[in-house]
Parts: structure tokens; sequence; C-alpha cells
């Protein structure tokens, strides 16, 4: 079930990707601190990518990611990627290694690959739903309205409306 939810992410994504413009996708948004949604995507990607490109030498280090310019430029390499990592996710769990170094010395974190999609697909709505603001000066563009919005989020509401 958690890959299956993390491709309906990367479709969702997707589906975003393909009703911008170029321009809309590398427009700085005043409501977003003048990033572009094309900044908020290629930082998705590249985690996922990180932990995608590292599950088999096991040793995850989000700090040392690359930061390709490509991506947050040119929507259709972001599609490209996404659906290539599509067809990557299906791995089975194994423990890894996350290099942790914020604000102190170096750390390595014992975690698994199940536990860093979790973290990555968090990671992906968080990041939607700051899309999804720069999106309402595109009315344009339609998302489903779970788009942005934790899982554990849309169940409370459904609980809260019974």
């Amino acid at each position: 079930m958690l890959i299956q939810n993390i491709k309906n992410n990367f479709l969702e994504n997707i589906e975003l990707l393909r009703q911008l413009t170029n321009n809309e996708y590398t427009k700085q948004n005043p409501e977003l601190s003048n990033a572009t949604i094309g900044e908020h995507m290629r930082h998705i990607i590249e985690l996922f990518g990180c932990l995608i490109e590292n599950y088999e030498n096991g040793i995850i280090n989000y700090d040392k990611r690359k930061r390709d310019i490509l991506i947050q430029t040119n929507k259709n390499n972001a599609i490209s990627i996404l659906e290539k990592y599509i067809d990557e996710l299906n791995k089975p769990n194994k423990s890894l290694s996350l290099v942790h170094n914020c604000y102190s010395t170096f750390e390595l974190l014992p975690t698994n690959y199940f536990r860093e999609l979790i973290y990555n697909l968090e990671h992906s709505i968080h990041h939607q739903a700051l899309i999804k603001v720069a999106l309402h000066n595109l009315p344009h563009i339609k998302v489903a309205d779970a788009f942005g919005i934790a899982p554990s989020t849309l169940e409370y509401r459904k609980q809260c409306v019974q």
C-alpha cells in the first residue's frame, strides 16, 4: 500500500506539471517567498532520488543530494524523472543508514527503506501544500481537493463530518 500511495502522489505531481506552462512552472511567487513551483518540485524529486539512488549502498545523505537546476526549470524533465522513479520504487524493505549532521557533529542513524519512503511521502505532501498556495493565482490549473493534504488530516476530517 505504501508504494502505491507514493506512486499516486507522483501521478498527482505529473498531472499538475502537465497542466502548467514552463513559464508558470518557473515564475517566482511572492506567496512562496519568491520561490517557484519548479523549485518545490525539484526538492521533492531530489529527496526521493537520493533515497532511490542510494538504496543499494545503504547510506542516505539528503544534504548531499544533487541539486539539478534542469529539474526546476524544465517541467518535462521533472515529469520524466517522476515517471522513472515510479518504476524504481518497488524495492524490498531493508536496513539503511541515514547521515545526519544538522547543527551537530556527523551522525549515522539507523533507518530502513520503508521508513524513508514514508518520510519522503510526507515531505512531498508538505511541498504540495505550498505549491497549492501558488496555484490560487492559476485558477485554470485543477488539482484534486486532497492535493497537499496529509492522509491523517483527510481521515480526521471524515470523522468530524460523521
